[in-house]
């Protein structure tokens, strides 16, 4: 059985994550405040427990999760652990605004504003940009983030500054970070990406990235790293107050939850650690991304990747239908 801490390679380059990776959204403010050091703590309580891959980016508290995270690894060995980082959204300093940016989900003063570049000038500046509030000399991928409005100039502009970066040895491997599947396939066919971060579209109550995305990534040869697994809360704790893909669930969605978690307790695992190994069945899929935001979740998240689940619970999910015709589920448990 593997577990959090193995690593896995990124496509057929020498970058790699572990199979469980620190998702550093929440250390920005995502929603609410996180002392710096609560976020410190959750940070050394996810690398006690193994996790050496970390994933930021400017959009998250408007530099501040970079910043954090910066911060924790400026004293670690370099070779030690991979950070991932975005482009696509620029920060600007907006001079005497006030407020907060919780319009944009960060519990941060609005003291940028966010502007939409997919252009070549616009990666490496951006690049730049995050490696100033990382303080490190490199990043080992960088993914574009949501250029869902901007397809067309990602693919022209965009994608190629980043394989000329990578060419340079600049970053080690690139691709596109989105919670959709149309666009990421596109990358994945038409471009030599290494690498899609998929964000709730291979999880238990959603697996359309089975459909065209997950195979076209296996047959080649790129790395999926699947975020947003617990479909932003619903698959942690299903009740009727819990966000589904950040809105309030749909009935039969909630009603779906709450059945899969009654089979989970049956045989004695959480849900959420059952959402949490599902996507590293797919021999696509490299590592499985959790949001994290004190050392509680690092240490459950942890364990949660380490708990056995037996084969009978998986074959129960699949005869409920809660799994889709041909997913494949996690082995040797």
């Amino acid at each position: 059985m593997s577990t959090g801490t193995d690593r896995v390679t990124i496509g057929r380059t020498a970058a790699w994550t572990t199979r469980l990776a620190f998702g550093a959204a929440g250390i920005g403010n995502l929603y609410e405040v996180v002392t710096d050091e609560d976020a410190a703590r959750a940070l050394g309580t996810a690398w006690d427990r193994g996790i050496r891959s970390y994933d930021t980016a400017p959009h998250y508290g408007l530099g501040l999760s970079e910043r954090r995270l910066g911060a924790f690894l400026r004293d670690r060995p370099r070779d030690a652990y991979t950070v991932s980082t975005k482009v696509g959204r620029l920060l600007v300093p907006a001079p005497g605004a006030t407020g907060d940016d919780l319009a944009n989900g960060f519990a941060v003063p609005a003291a940028y504003r966010r502007v939409w570049d997919f252009s070549a000038d616009g990666v490496r500046r951006g690049l730049e940009a995050s490696l100033e509030r990382l303080g490190l000399d490199r990043v080992d991928i960088v993914y574009l983030h949501d250029p869902d409005d901007h397809t067309e100039q990602a693919l022209r502009e965009a994608y190629p500054a980043l394989e000329r970066l990578r060419t340079e040895g600049v970053v080690q491997a690139i691709g596109v970070g989105m919670n959709q599947t149309a666009v990421p396939t596109r990358f994945v066919t038409e471009t030599d990406v290494d690498v899609v971060l998929l964000a709730g579209r291979y999880t238990l109550l959603d697996q359309s990235g089975l459909a065209e995305l997950l195979p076209a990534a296996r047959a080649r040869g790129v790395s999926v790293v699947a975020g947003g697994v617990f479909n932003s809360g619903l698959l942690a704790d299903p009740h009727p107050a819990a966000t589904y893909d950040y809105a309030a669930p749909p009935a039969g969605t909630l009603r779906r939850a709450v059945r899969m978690r009654e089979i989970c307790e049956r045989h004695g695992v959480p849900l959420r650690a059952v959402a949490a190994r599902f996507p590293l069945g797919h021999p696509a899929v490299a590592g499985v991304l959790l949001g994290l935001r004190s050392e509680k979740e690092a240490a459950d998240a942890a364990d949660m990747l380490g708990r056995d689940i037996p084969a009978a619970l998986w074959e129960e999910l699949r005869r409920e239908r809660h799994l889709a015709a041909g997913a494949p589920v996690p082995g040797g448990d």
